[in-house]
């Protein structure tokens, strides 16, 4: 697989619904470095599938809306807004973040991600800005 192609499998693995997704397309010494609107996070293996976990708590539904995927060797560049619906009110989806970020590709899986976030603006304009 091109670097490309598993990035997108990450980001079309039903992450609200699938357990196996992080194993699937994650390096085990895979490191994210996060900076977000609440601060820097630095995060492993472990973490991740924790933090996935809790998303499969919470959300009915999680998916991404892609605006940009590059590649450059073993390096995707994406930029996205992630959307999602609570198990609460699974037919109302509501926009979560807007992401930026670099993902390295290692044996087929993802080992090193640098990604910034902030909340969504959910503005006919700011989401348009993201088509």
């Amino acid at each position: 697989m091109t670097p490309k192609e598993v990035v997108s499998k990450f980001y079309n693995s039903d992450l609200a619904n699938n357990s196996n997704a992080i194993e699937a397309c994650f390096h085990a010494d895979c490191i994210i470095h996060w900076h977000s609107s609440k601060g820097f996070r630095s995060i492993d293996f472990n973490t991740l599938k924790l933090v996935f976990e809790d998303v499969r708590k919470t959300y009915e539904t999680l998916r991404f809306e892609i605006s940009h995927m590059l590649q450059d060797g073993n390096s995707v560049i994406v930029r996205y807004t992630s959307y999602a619906s609570t198990i609460e009110n699974p037919n109302e989806e509501d926009a979560l973040a807007h992401f930026s970020v670099i993902w390295e590709v290692k044996d087929d899986k993802i080992i090193t991600g640098y990604q910034m976030s902030q909340l969504a603006d959910s503005s006919t304009q700011s989401l348009n800005s993201f088509s």
